[in-house]
């Protein structure tokens, strides 16, 4: 089951690597591989890009944030292939995806003369982007017809395990996903609470939000490394702060 249907589909430019995910999917597909044997490979394809940054292997670095993130979109592509959702896939997904953000932006402070609270600052906005393009992105697949509702508008709920995992494991996975990410959660929300009230978001909005998917700033990040531009991208993402106000400004103002 996509995650949306084909009437609601729009363009995402954080998706990109859609295509040669569904490309490694048609291989695995009808083998013992697991999404979440997937999910574990990205997370050893970011380490590798962060021993690269470290060894100034910029190059290197940016292939591998790439390959990060098209494995990123495979672990779910083949779940949802083999039809084999589960908790345990999205919230691992997540919480790999915030422990590794922060481990890129630590090896770029530490090879470059960045500042660290200019890293994390650069950390929490790569977060806070996120988070308001996933809050976006889930809240229109619930609005819509056969939307992919695995993730929750506010994960404010354990979830009941899927039969094919375990309760205590999903349980687990949940509260850390709540220690890590509750608190970029309920910021978003409090910033635009009615947004799950409004009518489904057009398509040019969402394509335009997408700029914010961590496909998208991975994609920047190794833009930068490979022209050799690595101490630009702390304050990049730092400005790149301001079109929170215009996203959020034009959907409670255009869509209502």
């Amino acid at each position: 089951m996509p995650k949306l249907s084909s009437e609601e589909k729009f363009v995402d430019v954080s998706d990109y690597g859609r295509p040669l995910a569904r490309a490694f999917v048609n291989q695995v597909q009808h083998t013992r591989i697991t999404p979440v044997q997937v999910t574990y490979l990205f997370g050893i394809s970011g380490l590798i890009a962060i021993f690269c940054i470290l060894h100034g292997l910029y190059l290197a670095a940016g292939f591998f944030l790439i390959l990060k993130s098209i494995l990123d979109a495979a672990d779910g592509e083949l779940a949802r292939t083999k039809n084999r959702p589960s908790y345990t896939g999205r919230y691992l997904d997540s919480i790999f995806d915030i422990f590794l953000n922060f481990l890129f932006l630590g090896a770029i402070w530490y090879v470059t003369n960045s500042s660290i609270w200019a890293t994390l600052l650069a950390f929490l906005s790569i977060q806070v982007q996120g988070t308001l393009y996933n809050y976006y992105y889930v809240i229109l697949r619930h609005n819509t017809e056969g939307g992919e509702r695995t993730s929750k508008i506010i994960e404010n709920k354990r979830p009941k395990a899927f039969p094919i995992e375990s309760q205590s494991t999903v349980d687990f996975l949940y509260d850390t996903y709540n220690i890590l990410y509750g608190t970029f959660d309920k910021l978003i929300y409090r910033l635009d609470k009615s947004a799950s009230d409004a009518p489904p978001f057009p398509k040019w909005f969402m394509s335009m939000i997408s700029i914010y998917g961590l496909g998208f700033q991975l994609l920047i990040i190794s833009a930068l490394l490979s022209v050799g531009l690595i101490e630009f991208i702390i304050p990049f993402f730092i400005g790149y702060n301001v079109f929170l106000i215009v996203f959020i400004g034009l959907r409670k103002i255009f869509l209502t």
